[in-house]
């Protein structure tokens, strides 16, 4: 691969980043739909949903001020690569898909979180600070995210597993 200057390299992590951010808000659209009653659930879904538009807009934002533009084939790509969380619920309850779709969305978030850490350590490298600190504020966002969703995890698995096993479900007190 020849060799690019840090700004390219910097444009590059954007345009990826605002694929990303584009793939992740659809999905957390798509699983606050899925959910089969409002909810803490379906609030957190569509609050980060909302939160991963900004992101992106504040992305697209920093790329144009560098002179670049996002990328419409990493769109598309994210797109076609995003519908295999889907098939993988098929035969499923829909209890157990609540539960896939917080586990598939804290995988998201750390990545993300691992996504804006390089775009980070590259642009401080880069000498940019701008870039650096767009990549820390949403890092930071993501984290809090991956927490909200991380304490829905176990009350939502020991429900899924109850439901689906005929167990008593205990009610709320």
């Amino acid at each position: 691969m020849a060799q690019q200057t840090p700004q390219e390299v910097i444009k590059r992590y954007l345009q990826d980043a605002i694929a990303a951010e584009e793939l992740f808000e659809r999905q957390l659209r798509q699983f606050a739909q899925d959910q089969p009653q409002d909810g803490v659930i379906k609030q957190i879904f569509l609050q980060h949903a909302d939160e991963t538009k900004q992101q992106r807009e504040r992305l697209e934002q920093r790329l144009r001020a560098l002179g670049g533009s996002p990328s419409g084939f990493k769109s598309f790509m994210a797109g076609i690569f995003g519908q295999g969380p889907r098939l993988m619920q098929l035969g499923h309850e829909p209890s157990e898909r609540v539960t896939q779709d917080l586990f598939m969305a804290f995988a998201v978030e750390q990545a993300e979180v691992a996504m804006y850490e390089a775009m980070m350590v590259a642009a401080e490298l880069a000498g940019d600070t701008e870039t650096a600190a767009l990549a820390r504020d949403i890092q930071q966002q993501e984290r809090a995210t991956a927490q909200k969703v991380w304490d829905q995890i176990r009350p939502q698995a020991e429900y899924s597993f109850r439901a689906v096993t005929g167990q008593a479900i205990p009610r709320a007190a």
